[in-house]
């Protein structure tokens, strides 16, 4: 049956109006208030009804009563005449539960996303990005911004370019990282997590911290050192690498004669990585001429060690690294196995438990705290040996070890 003009009076409007709201809750309902109503709009409710007197300003529906009505009156429930009238309820408690399952869905996702994984230190930066929510309530639009940030990470350390060119390279769109906006902030948020400094406030402080992440940084300036690396090949810095090789010295790599060199051939086998230059001033020391393979990243590695390791990583050979037992350390580690193709290298809990029981005697009593402890990508049961303990391993307190291993090498 139709829905008479009667119902659709002017009058009434507001209790279709609160009837269509209630029902759009998608959740039961059995009472409906209504509100404002006017003389008029209380009189031609009470004519709906068969009341002996105005319901007042504001009154409580029965649904019940209201269907066995308009049953009556058209054959039709509440909920239909309502729909007849208004149009087409909604299902808000249906509506937010498909948000609230996209949300959650978004939110695995990133934490589960294999970048995330290889460096667990950024799950404080999706616990960050999770608390500011979901970018203008689109779930949909928040994953597809995350995406670009986790392209422009993947593609971090730079080369030294402008950071144009990243954001071109990347996303596709050369101002995406430009200051102000959202993906540029997301990234700088994601690399002050990871480095463990503080989210930059100020134009000088954004500029630095893409320096570090390799974006516009100085050429020249930006070394890493080698020792015992003798390419076959590579124009005049593979030629500079055998010579200082044979003369037993460390070579200061830059940025720039990486970038000019064309590869770096090197007939497979392992290249030892050590975090601090210490290490590597020793092995020199001890080896000379004979020292094996070795780079240092002098802490987080930056585009210069990475750019060399992928370069010798393409050429067969094996980037096997070691760096501090501690909290800081575990995090250059997992980023230096992620970014550059490497495997750990006495890195695992029971090499720590090995450290602990052979500090010197001088050390004994003496606990280094291991600072903020995050997973160890490698060896799930590392970060939870630490936490125990409580005791940091800097790399200096197992070079006998390290040395042994490269002896065996040499």
């Amino acid at each position: 049956m139709s829905v008479p003009d009667r119902l659709r009076a002017t009058e009434l409007e507001p209790v279709w109006a609160a009837l269509h709201h209630r029902l759009s809750s998608g959740r039961p309902v059995s009472r409906v208030t209504v509100d404002g109503l006017d003389a008029a709009q209380q009189a031609a409710l009470a004519d709906l009804l068969g009341l002996d007197r105005y319901p007042g300003e504001s009154t409580v529906l029965s649904l019940a009563r209201l269907d066995a009505v308009l049953n009556e009156i058209t054959g039709l429930n509440a909920r239909a005449v309502t729909e007849a009238i208004m149009g087409p309820l909604d299902d808000r408690a249906g509506a937010r539960a498909v948000r609230e399952h996209e949300r959650a869905e978004l939110w695995s996702w990133l934490g589960r996303h294999p970048a995330v994984t290889a460096e667990p230190s950024l799950q404080a930066w999706v616990a960050d990005v999770r608390r500011a929510g979901v970018v203008g309530g689109s779930a949909r639009a928040t994953q597809e911004l995350l995406e670009q940030a986790l392209a422009v990470l993947a593609a971090l350390p730079g080369a030294g370019g402008p950071l144009p060119a990243l954001a071109a390279d990347a996303v596709g769109d050369p101002h995406a990282l430009d200051d102000g906006q959202r993906l540029s902030g997301l990234v700088l948020r994601a690399l002050a997590t990871l480095y463990g400094v503080p989210v930059p406030d100020g134009a000088q402080s954004r500029r630095a911290l893409w320096e570090r992440a390799g974006i516009a940084c100085d050429e020249l300036s930006t070394l890493v050192l080698a020792a015992g690396l003798r390419p076959w090949g590579g124009g005049a810095l593979g030629e500079t690498l055998r010579i200082w090789a044979s003369a037993g010295q460390t070579a200061a790599i830059t940025l720039a004669q990486l970038r000019d060199a064309p590869g770096l051939p090197i007939r497979g086998g392992n290249i030892w990585v050590v975090e601090n230059p210490s290490i590597l001033a020793l092995a020199v020391q001890r080896f000379g001429a004979d020292c094996p393979p070795m780079v240092c990243t002098s802490g987080w590695p930056n585009s210069a060690g990475v750019l060399l390791l992928r370069t010798l990583r393409r050429s067969g050979a094996i980037p096997r690294y070691h760096g501090d037992l501690d909290g800081e350390g575990i995090r250059i580690a997992a980023y230096t196995l992620a970014k550059c193709d490497a495997v750990p290298w006495r890195m695992d809990r029971a090499d720590y438990l090995a450290a602990l029981e052979t500090l010197p005697a001088d050390r004994i009593g003496v606990r280094l705290p291991p600072g903020r402890i995050t997973e160890a990508p490698w060896d799930g049961d590392l970060a939870e040996a630490l936490r125990t303990h409580a005791v940091a391993v800097p790399e200096e307190l197992v070079v006998g070890t390290l040395l042994a291993d490269l002896e065996r090498e040499a």
